[in-house]
């Protein structure tokens, strides 16, 4: 039945479907209606988003826990990415991802980390496991370990994209990575920061407090990781409309891609993930109140300051 629809969108969008063997049909997840929906999205996008002013555009949301998905088909296909290869981290047990999907769609080969052996577990045994190329390892990841971890990789050349997601540390991650040069990176940031050049202060240990004001405190603002991106070689090109992922290139790649500042690309979150003390939602012009006189470090000054909320 989804062949059948498939083929008749495609007739009406005159898009390039290709559905043609059983072990094909397999790879695609084919039984499965969001895959079939994000592929013919993904080819409506590519075929007549050829330029657009923000990636919100080509959103759409197979996998991932917003519309990333869309995002990364698009960039792919805009960028000359030779090594079909991705690391992702904080992945939890794969269900939802910012990968998922490049695995399934386009068959690319990737590592996938996570802390929990738990998770982890799930994911080999997960049948996406068996029909592509995806490694799961177990690790909780700190500036100490990274690079250790990227330098034994399963696979050869340069990463073509590189997704960190892990709640905390995510600057100072990305900031002591050497060994491999992904061409795009997608980074979590903290909204609540706003544009303050703000991450929080690294520690080894750092787990995200749920049901506490450590909640809505963690990670990065989005102006400290353009800042780092462009210390590292690579330009901002935008974040997703739910303002938790920002996306960079790798300047070499960058294509007829537009580069644009923190000011431009920032959008706030439009997610919910506190609540107060009487157990109300916090509203979005009071979440920075909330982590009033939290400490943060100035990634501009290189000094520790408080949030000034109030």
């Amino acid at each position: 039945m989804f062949i059948k629809a498939a083929k008749k969108i495609r007739n009406l969008l005159n898009l390039p479907i290709k559905i043609e063997s059983l072990e094909h049909k397999e790879r695609l997840d084919i039984k499965n209606p969001k895959v079939l929906t994000g592929r013919l999205l993904s080819n409506f996008n590519n075929q007549f988003y050829k330029n657009i002013n923000r990636l919100s555009e080509v959103e759409f949301q197979v996998y991932s826990q917003w519309g990333d998905d869309g995002i990364i088909q698009w960039l792919i296909n805009k960028l000359d990415i030779k090594d079909k290869t991705f690391v992702e981290f904080g992945v939890q047990d794969y269900t939802e991802s910012n990968t998922r999907f490049l695995l399934v769609n386009n068959n690319w080969e990737g590592l996938i980390l996570d802390g929990s052996e738990e998770n982890m577990q799930f994911a080999k045994n997960d049948r996406i496991s068996n029909h592509h190329h995806l490694h799961a390892k177990c690790a909780f990841i700190t500036k100490e370990n990274i690079n250790e971890l990227l330098s034994n990789l399963p696979f050869d050349g340069e990463l073509g994209l590189l997704s960190i997601d892990i709640d905390g540390n995510d600057y100072w991650i990305w900031k002591e990575i050497t060994v491999v040069n992904p061409a795009i990176v997608i980074v979590e940031y903290n909204a609540i920061f706003e544009l303050n050049p703000w991450t929080i202060p690294y520690k080894a240990d750092w787990v995200r407090a749920y049901g506490t004001q450590r909640m809505i405190f963690y990670g990065t603002s989005l102006q400290s990781i353009c800042d780092l991106a462009e210390e590292k070689g690579y330009y901002f090109v935008g974040c997703n409309s739910a303002g938790n992922n920002a996306y960079f290139i790798r300047k070499d790649k960058i294509g007829d891609i537009r580069p644009i500042t923190a000011k431009e690309g920032y959008e706030s979150a439009k997610f919910r993930e506190s609540r107060d003390i009487n157990g109300e939602w916090v509203s979005r012009k009071d979440r920075l109140k909330v982590i009033d006189k939290m400490e943060v470090y100035n990634t501009r000054t290189g000094v520790l300051e408080n949030v000034k909320g109030q």
